[in-house]
Order: structure tokens, then sequence, then C-alpha cells
């Protein structure tokens, strides 16, 4: 069974593929993303990744780690703290932050960078695994 505290995370390094595989999947196609020329005239100074390409490292954590496969995904909120350029080596972490019951946990999310800053914060309502659920009476 789940308990505050409990914690996974996953790393992965955004390149410029995922980017433009991520723009051809959703369609957002903005030139801050995929367009250099744009992109090096703009407050960042060069591409940055998409915000919601961020967020799905964390929707991996969560299906597959914690609290893994067969879990439901019911809400998140995201706040975005700071781009995420190409060649950055992005941590997305998850961590129990309350057994709301036995079918509702909060999670605390984070994506933070190679330097150890925090480029997105958020939290999430997850309905973890039947099996997990199951397992507690079992034993």
């Amino acid at each position: 069974m789940f308990k505050v505290g409990d914690a996974a995370e996953m790393t992965k390094v955004i390149t410029e593929e995922d980017i433009f595989l991520f723009a051809g999947i959703t369609g957002d196609r903005n030139p801050i993303h995929i367009s250099k020329e744009f992109a090096a005239k703009s407050m960042f100074g060069e591409r940055i990744a998409h915000g919601i390409l961020t967020a799905g490292l964390i929707s991996a954590v969560i299906g597959m780690k914690l609290p893994g496969p067969g879990c439901l995904y019911l809400s998140q909120t995201l706040n975005f703290l700071a781009p995420v350029k190409i060649g950055d080596e992005i941590t997305a972490r998850a961590e129990v932050a309350e057994m709301i019951s036995e079918k509702r946990m909060r999670l605390r999310t984070r994506c933070f960078n190679q330097r150890n800053e925090t480029v997105l914060d958020g939290e999430a309502i997850i309905v973890p695994p039947r099996t997990a659920r199951e397992s507690k009476g079992s034993g």
C-alpha cells in the first residue's frame, strides 16, 4: 500500500526530435519550439520545449512507477517556472502528499533540470491501481 512520502522519478534528456515529434502529434507548431530563427529573437534566445511535453514526463512517472500501471489520472495542476531547452536533462518526480481515501491519492509533482532548477511544479489526484487497493486486505 502507498504512504505519504513514497516517491518515484524518471529522467530524460529533451532532444530536438522529441520537440518535433510532439509538435507533429499535437499540431502545436508554435515557432518558439520549432524555428531557430524565430526563437533566437525571443526572450529565451533559442528554442524551448513545449510545457506539456515536460508535463508528459510526470504522466510517465505516474503511469509506470507511482502509483504505476492501472492507475487513473483524475486531475493535474501545472505551474511552469522555467524554460526547458534542447539538451536539458529533466527529472520528473511524483511524491505521495496525501492519502485522501483508499481510492484517491494526492501527489506532489515536479520536474527539475540538470542544475536542480525546478522547471515545473504541480499536484495530481490519482486513483491507485485496483491491485494495490486489493492487496491491502490480503496477506
